[in-house]
């Protein structure tokens, strides 16, 4: 119970701690944006960091919950609120139907094809002008909860840290429980997996559809966050950063993952000033922390602190 409680609690009082110290409501938004992002990479955190699977493609679930929330208002009348609930159901029941097939391919194989599937759903929000909007994207209804209208960068930051603490605690909850220990088991080896009677196959779809349901709720907070969303949340771009988040905060870490985000999300912002050699900054800064900390931020500290204790 304290392994689980403690980075539960370090996260609460972060977030308690940014508002305080946050100059601008600019900086609050940024926080929102580590929040969301840090939700859409937990999912990839049981995914990679549990069951041992890879995703290249894991925008396109972020993708479809974020035009659900923008298209069954404008479309169909619908609340923001159920379309956000909507598009979590329907990201879990696109990845059961993607993820029986590809989640029998191993390694390098499975890994391209969630890239197609990322690269398909990218494409049908870009060429359904119709229902999407087309590259130009697409405006979205402001959410409401219980007749309160959320909006400001200081509501939507706690809305956002709110949904992200509930992830974490959910995460947390799988990773002590006995589908994680299963999961932790076919990531160290499908066949011994197998062999102590685990089913292997479904619970690599269960955290399969898992997954999606995460990227699909950041993405509908996202959208309604922005009031506007374009096929880019869909991106590969967006997809490479979510597995990026999960390898540089640590494999199998919520806290390293919530870590990972804000890397990824804060420092952009910090390298402004490099103008046009910012993404070559990044690029070199990422490399540097992949040599010194193949294991991620956290773990890598972790052992780093263990071994420096009597």
């Amino acid at each position: 119970l304290r392994s689980r409680l403690t980075p539960l609690l370090a996260l609460a009082l972060v977030m308690a701690l940014v508002p305080m110290i946050a100059p601008t409501s600019f900086h609050l938004r940024v926080a929102a944006l580590v929040w969301i992002f840090s939700l859409a990479a937990l999912g990839l955190t049981i995914l990679m960091g549990y069951a041992g699977q890879v995703s290249l493609g894991h925008a396109g679930f972020l993708g479809i919950g974020a035009y659900a929330v923008a298209i069954g208002p404008a479309r169909l009348g619908l609340d923001p609120l159920l379309c956000l609930l909507l598009g979590a159901v329907l990201s879990g029941l696109v990845a059961w139907l993607v993820g029986r097939p590809i989640l029998k391919l191993k390694g390098y194989y499975l890994a391209i094809a969630t890239l197609g599937f990322g690269v398909i759903v990218a494409l049908i929000l870009h060429s359904e002008t119709e229902l999407t909007g087309g590259p130009d994207g697409m405006s979205v209804a402001r959410v409401t909860l219980f007749g309160w209208r959320v909006t400001g960068a200081l509501n939507w930051y706690w809305v956002s840290a709110g949904a992200l603490l509930v992830g974490a605690l959910l995460a947390l909850n799988i990773a002590a429980s006995p589908t994680g220990r299963a999961l932790r088991a076919l990531h160290d080896s499908e066949v011994a997996a197998t062999g102590a009677g685990i089913d292997v196959s479904a619970k690599k779809l269960a955290a399969f559809v898992l997954a999606a349901v995460y990227a699909a709720v950041a993405g509908g907070l996202l959208a309604a966050m922005n009031g506007l969303i374009t096929p880019e949340a869909a991106s590969f771009s967006h997809s490479v950063e979510l597995v990026a988040m999960v390898i540089i905060g640590g494999l199998g870490s919520v806290f390293g993952t919530v870590l990972g985000a804000a890397f990824l999300v804060v420092l952009p912002q910090a390298l402004t000033a490099f103008q046009e050699y910012e993404q070559a900054v990044l690029g070199l800064l990422i490399m540097v922390f992949m040599i010194f900390l193949p294991q991620g931020i956290v773990p890598s500290l972790r052992a780093l602190i263990e071994e420096r204790l009597p």
